[in-house]
Parts: structure tokens; C-alpha cells; sequence
């Protein structure tokens, strides 16, 4: 149990859900929907997500390594390194896991013949390093890079799909179609959505570890500008997210909608945000109870994907994940 703990058992699931659901429930219908097959086989995109997994494993495995002190500050009961495992045997499987997620990831690139997507599978472990190292004590450069990382575990699938399509179809059919706009357009949509509120999560737990990061001579935000400037930008941050997805759901709305969107967001991701940010400034609540909210509104917009999907099948005809034919 100690060492699923120590690879944050949860978010890697979390991981395997977001890809599973940006593969079956926004990219494949999109294809649907234009009557392009779905080049990706089951085999490559679970190689895919077992990669990512890896890595990201093998990335909260080098992260405990190296806030050790940090952590025996913040939160010594989840101590975990040290204590429960040597620090030589951490360094060992966090080896052992990036390796075999990067070798993962470069076979799967060369069989889909997408550098970019062997690009992808060597940078993100080396950004993983760097931020454990050093990145994440410095201001604002740590946040950026594990939210850049959010949202390229969601990327990475559609590179896949695309190099594929490319391959088959060739770059220049496929820019007279809106095929590759479309998925770039929603894929992308929601890789932002994870970066914005993923950034907003990392902000809300530095505030958290501040005592510990203080310790360490860290250069976090709230360290650098205060706890009060850093939850002035927070809420600016939230503010400006939530106002910007108000107007991109008025622009791109789907068919048959009948107000599903707007009602979803409205209390799923509008309230959550607000009460987050209510949490943020109120001294009877901690800032954890304020960071799982952005973590539950994260979730809830990811599971979008689900509402997406069943509209697309309702206007277009096709059978809901292959299964339920909708009416």
C-alpha cells in the first residue's frame, strides 16, 4: 500500500480516465461524425496510456526524492521515503519506471512512424526531473511545467490519432477537410481547460506547503508575493478562466443541445470554482478544502467529454460508444 502511495495510486488512474475518455468520447466521435475510420488500434493506445502512466509514476517517485525535507515538514505522516524505502530503492524505481515508459513511448512512435510523439515520451520525464530538482522551488516555473504536463497527457492521444490519419490520407487531403481542426479544436479545448486549472491546483498547494517551502529558501508565488497576493491571483486566475469558458461555450455550441452545456457548467464547474474561491479567503477553512475543489471542477469538465459525446451521436446517428444507439 506504501508504494501505491508513493506513485499517487489515484491520479494515475485519473490519468488512464482522461485518456480513455479524450480517445472514446471526443476523438473517436469527431472521426464519426466525418465517417473517418479510427486508425488508432485498442493495442496502440493502451501502449500509450501505460507509457504515460509510467512516467507519471516515476515522476511522483523523483519528486518525493528530492522534497524529502519539504515533506518532513508539511506533512511528515506521508512520509513515505526515508521511512517505509531507502532513498537508494526509490532511486531504483523511479529508473526502473521512466525507462520502461520512455521505451514504451518510442516504440509505440516508430509504429506509428510520429517523432513528435517520441519527442513527447523523452521530454516530459526530463521536464519531470528538472522540476523535481530544481524548477519547482522557483517562481512560477514549477507550476507552469507540471500543468504543461497535465495538459500534454491528454495531447498525446490525438498526436497519436493524427499521425496515423496523416500517414493514410497524406497532410494535404486532409487540410480540405475540417477533420484535423476539429479534433485540434476540442482536443486541445479541454488540454487547456486541464493546464488553467491544473496551474490554479499547484498555485493553491504551494500555499499549502508554504511552511516547508519557506524552510527549503523556495521561490514559490507565495513565498515571493504573499499569501494574500497569491490568492488575489488565484481568484484572478479562476475569474478569468471562468469568464473566458462562459464565452467559448456561447460560440461553440453543439446541436441539440437544448441548455445541457450551460446547465452542466453552471453547477458543475461555475459553483465548485466559486465556492473554491470562497474557501481561498475564508480563515475558518483550510486551503486543502479549497485545492479539492479545483481537483472535483477538474474532474467534472473532463467528464464533459461524456455530454459532448452523447450529443454528437445524437445529431449524427451513430451508436454511443459502439453500444447504445441514441433516439
Amino acid at each position: 500500500m506504501k508504494i501505491l502511495n508513493l506513485i499517487r495510486y489515484k491520479n494515475l488512474i485519473f490519468i488512464v480516465l482522461i485518456q480513455w475518455l479524450v480517445f472514446y468520447s471526443v476523438i473517436s466521435p469527431i472521426l464519426q461524425k466525418f465517417n473517418v475510420e479510427i486508425l488508432l488500434s485498442s493495442f496502440a493506445f493502451w501502449l500509450i496510456v501505460l507509457a504515460t502512466v509510467l512516467i507519471a509514476a516515476g515522476g511522483y517517485v523523483i519528486n518525493d526524492y528530492f522534497d524529502l525535507k519539504i515533506d518532513r515538514i508539511n506533512r511528515p505522516e506521508s512520509v513515505i521515503i526515508g521511512e517505509n524505502m531507502s532513498k537508494k530503492t526509490a532511486m531504483r524505481l523511479y529508473i526502473t519506471l521512466t525507462s520502461i515508459g520512455i521505451l514504451l513511448g518510442i516504440i509505440i512512435s516508430i509504429l506509428l512512424k510520429s517523432s513528435t510523439l517520441g519527442l513527447i515520451f523523452i521530454i516530459v520525464p526530463g521536464m519531470l526531473w528538472f522540476y523535481s530538482s530544481s524548477y519547482k522551488r522557483q517562481f512560477l516555473v514549477g507550476n507552469l511545467i507540471v500543468a504543461l504536463v497535465s495538459a500534454l497527457s491528454l495531447v498525446v492521444v490525438l498526436v497519436a490519432q493524427c499521425a496515423l490519419l496523416i500517414n493514410i490520407y497524406g497532410t494535404d487531403l486532409l487540410r480540405q477537410t475540417p477533420v484535423l481542426q476539429e479534433l485540434y479544436r476540442w482536443v486541445c479545448g479541454f488540454a487547456l481547460f486541464a493546464f488553467l486549472f491544473t496551474l490554479v491546483r499547484e498555485i493553491i498547494k504551494d500555499l499549502q506547503d508554504i511552511n516547508g517551502d519557506r524552510e527549503m529558501e523556495c521561490r514559490t508565488l507565495p513565498i515571493v508575493l504573499g499569501e494574500c497576493k497569491a490568492k488575489i491571483v488565484i481568484t484572478a486566475l479562476l475569474s478569468i478562466i471562468l469568464t473566458g469558458t462562459y464565452f467559448v461555450m456561447q460560440k461553440f455550441s453543439l446541436p441539440n443541445d437544448n441548455g445541457i452545456t450551460f446547465r452542466y457548467f453552471l453547477f458543475g464547474i461555475f459553483l465548485p470554482a466559486g465556492l473554491a474561491i470562497g474557501f481561498l479567503w475564508n480563515k475558518q477553512f483550510n486551503y486543502k478544502m479549497s485545492g479539492n475543489l479545483i481537483k472535483f471542477t477538474m474532474l467534472i469538465g473532463i467528464l464533459y467529454t461524456l455530454i459532448f459525446n452523447f450529443l454528437l451521436a445524437k445529431t449524427y446517428g451513430f451508436a454511443l460508444f459502439g453500444i447504445f444507439q441514441i433516439v
